[in-house]
């Protein structure tokens, strides 16, 4: 008879992909883990495999989450540069309250991983890439109704929105001057025509 699991996986996954996001892959003990997700090793081992498989799916779980997000806060919002203008001012504001800076998670692994571990290389740029799907989504949107200029190339556009976001994202964790951040997230904007 297969015993029961006796904690609930989401939330073992969810405290996880917490402790991954602020802490990073390598900072991460398996004992950091377990406390923190309130189970025994064999427990994680037999639910999740070992660090490295729970770390993936941490992270695919949270690139599922904030790229619905992300599609969310841009179909809500009727005005294509408004969407883009509080989408980066929202980024921004996240950035200076938090304490400490988490920045984003998949941009971290992508910082952390990615140079040395092929398989965080390819889940970091689908990440980037469905990000830039979205992006020009949106975009096109806006040239359909006439708030963006129909010369724009709705695809380059959404890619150079991509390569600012994380720009941004990592440049954040250094905490710079506040005005540095607007003045540069004013000049992404502009590309908004």
């Amino acid at each position: 008879m297969v015993r029961q699991r006796e904690f609930d996986e989401e939330k073992a996954l969810d405290d996880a992909m917490l402790l991954f996001w602020e802490k990073g892959y390598k900072a991460t003990s398996l004992s950091d883990l377990t406390a923190k997700m309130e189970i025994q090793r064999p427990s994680l081992y037999s639910a999740f495999g070992d660090k490295e498989k729970l770390f993936e799916s941490a992270l695919r779980k949270y690139t599922k989450l904030h790229a619905s997000h992300i599609r969310t806060k841009f179909q809500n919002n009727l005005s294509v540069k408004e969407a883009f203008r509080t989408f980066f001012k929202d980024l921004v504001e996240e950035e200076y309250k938090e304490s400490p800076n988490k920045g984003c998670f998949c941009i971290n692994t992508m910082v952390e991983l990615a140079p040395h571990d092929e398989k965080f290389e390819i889940l970091t740029r689908e990440h980037q890439m469905y990000l830039s799907i979205i992006f020009q989504e949106t975009i096109v949107r806006g040239i359909r109704s006439g708030e963006l200029e129909s010369s724009l190339d709705a695809k380059v556009l959404a890619q150079t929105l991509v390569v600012s976001l994380i720009g941004l994202t990592v440049l954040m964790k250094s905490r710079p001057e506040r005005s540095f951040v607007e003045n540069s997230v004013a000049m992404i904007l502009s590309l908004l025509k």
